[in-house]
């Protein structure tokens, strides 16, 4: 048995000004099958988020780079 969908979630890969995502938002809209498409505003808590995964990110790479700081060698 298949899968249905009822919502597909669109994530941008950087926040865009409003008057700038109008367009991309008639697109989506003009598809088939799409009722309702819903922008939503960056808000501190993403931006929080992605600070947080970057630093993750970095730390990990940092120590690939560094194996000698994360054994204590």
């Amino acid at each position: 048995m298949t899968n249905r969908y009822n919502t597909l979630l669109v994530i941008l890969d950087h926040d865009i000004r409003e008057d700038d995502a109008e367009p991309l938002i008639a697109a989506i809209k003009m598809m088939r099958g799409v009722l309702s498409v819903k922008p939503n505003v960056s808000d501190f808590e993403s931006e929080m988020a992605e600070v947080r995964a970057r630093q993750d990110l970095a730390q990990k790479l940092f120590d690939v780079i560094y194996p000698e700081r994360v054994t204590g060698k």
